[in-house]
């Protein structure tokens, strides 16, 4: 096993404390082409950064990381992932460092995970696991706290292993006639498949009330622009710069999970919903992925989506290609028109890099800008691509009306932007206003016969008019 002392800087909670003191392991696979050594179970990131994320999680939830190695593994062992030699190895490195946890970087089965705690005497944590142990501390929200819990148990539901001795089998029936019962093992399932299914129940209700906000912010409408990217990529940070907000902001993986809107005004007078997402990470559970639903479709909704990216990150490329991948599963590829990249943390880079990645971008097929969330550096770049992207996505009309129809004038600002407004000798009113394409429909409904498209077609250029 490759390990490697942790520092002492590494810890966040005071030593001597036995249930916060753990150790975490990378057991990944052999590269047969690499001599042997680990190889990343995903993507080409280099097992030292997959292991130092690992790390990440685990203080994520305030855990005293005392020892942190890699295990290359030929094979799997069905009983306990890692080999019975590995096992015992580690049972010694528990004992010794007095360890209350070890985190495995893999998807663990609930009997691997069993016979491990067994022969470590100590907790142990899969990948999953600890995902879904920071997610339950992040929950502020009635709405997270419900997705978290449909996720743990779900994750749970496969793991009600016999570990305790309460589990024999409950009489049935009256007096000493009754029938053996169902176990408890037995009765637990059932309680979390009742719980889950009124959870579900609940959260079909949020979905139904995001909709209808949805739909009002439709009728308003402002365009909704959704952030997404990997976790620590800079999101929260360049949400409070935007949006003048107070939003948690840290240099820890998953530090902000529920959503936040906030309203923005682009350069240009335009207002926008600016839409602040959970963070993204390699292997993120389908289960999370499952009960998240109902947040992430403000993201498949979104008029824009801004793929926040760290490219001062030595695995940046790697976790673009994650967040990519669930993008995918909500339906949303990398060919979509509504995607931007935002290349963030730009002050942390030195100026031979910053040159470089200047170069990157006006390569990239996807729009991109430079920014740097905590110095204010390219934000305002970033508001007028923006605007130009959402420009693109209306159509352009223009209308003309008596100039005594104060309603519906009214109506053409509180729905539509206004680009330009001419008066003519006879009193009649051309505006030529750009709106939202669910707004489109009843424009040409409700000026039915005074509306034609305006003459480039989007009304690119032009200034807005108050």
């Amino acid at each position: 096993m490759e390990l490697r002392r942790r520092d002492a800087r590494d810890a966040v909670t005071p030593a001597g404390s036995g249930a916060g003191r753990a150790i975490v392991i990378g057991p990944y696979p052999r590269d047969r082409r690499g001599g042997g050594r680990a190889r990343s179970p995903v993507s080409d990131r280099p097992v030292t950064a997959r292991l130092d994320e690992a790390v990440g999680l685990a203080r994520a939830i305030e855990l005293e990381v005392v020892e942190a190695g890699i295990v290359p593994l030929g094979e799997i062992n069905p009983a306990t992932f890692i080999g019975k030699g590995k096992v015992d190895e580690f049972a010694g490195v528990v004992k010794s460092l007095e360890a209350g946890l070890v985190v495995m970087d893999c998807a663990l089965s609930p009997v691997q995970q069993r016979n491990l705690e067994k022969a470590w005497h100590a907790k142990v944590l899969d990948r999953t696991g600890l995902i879904l142990e920071i997610f339950g501390r992040r929950a502020r929200t009635r709405e997270g706290a419900l997705q978290v819990e449909l996720a743990h148990l779900t994750y749970q539901r496969g793991r009600l292993v016999r570990s305790w001795t309460h589990l024999e089998r409950q009489r049935g029936g009256f007096g000493f006639l009754g029938g053996p019962g169902e176990t408890q093992i037995e009765a637990d399932r059932r309680i979390i498949a009742e719980r889950i299914a009124r959870i579900k129940q609940e959260l079909e209700g949020v979905k139904r009330t995001r909709h209808l906000h949805r739909e009002s912010r439709k009728r308003v409408p402002y365009p909704i622009v959704a952030l997404v990217g990997y976790t620590n990529a800079g999101k929260s940070t360049l949400f409070n710069h935007l949006a003048a907000s107070r939003v948690l902001s840290a240099d820890m993986l998953f530090a902000t999970l529920d959503p936040t809107l906030r309203a923005v005004d682009l350069p240009h007078g335009e207002r926008v919903i600016l839409s602040d997402t959970v963070g993204f990470i390699s292997d993120l559970p389908t289960t999370l992925i499952a009960a998240f639903r109902a947040t992430l479709e403000e993201v498949i909704e979104a008029d824009l989506i801004l793929h926040v990216r760290d490219v001062s990150h030595n695995d940046t490329d790697a976790q673009s290609r994650d967040v990519a991948k669930v993008l995918d599963e909500l339906g949303i590829d990398r060919s979509d028109r509504r995607l931007v990249e935002v290349w963030n943390k730009i002050d942390r880079l030195s100026e031979e890099a910053r040159e470089r990645v200047a170069n990157l971008v006006g390569r990239n097929q996807t729009p991109a800008v430079l920014v740097s969330a905590v110095t204010g550096e390219g934000l305002e770049a970033l508001k007028t691509l923006i605007e130009g992207q959402l420009a693109g996505a209306r159509a352009s009309y223009e209308v003309t009306i008596d100039g005594a129809d104060g309603a519906g004038m009214s109506w053409l600002y509180r729905n539509a932007e206004v680009l330009a407004k001419t008066v003519a000798e006879d009193g009649r009113v051309t505006m030529t206003v750009r709106v939202h394409p669910a707004n489109a429909q009843l424009l040409l409904a409700k000026f039915q016969g005074r509306v034609r498209a305006a003459a480039d077609g989007r009304g690119a250029g032009r200034r807005r008019v108050s």
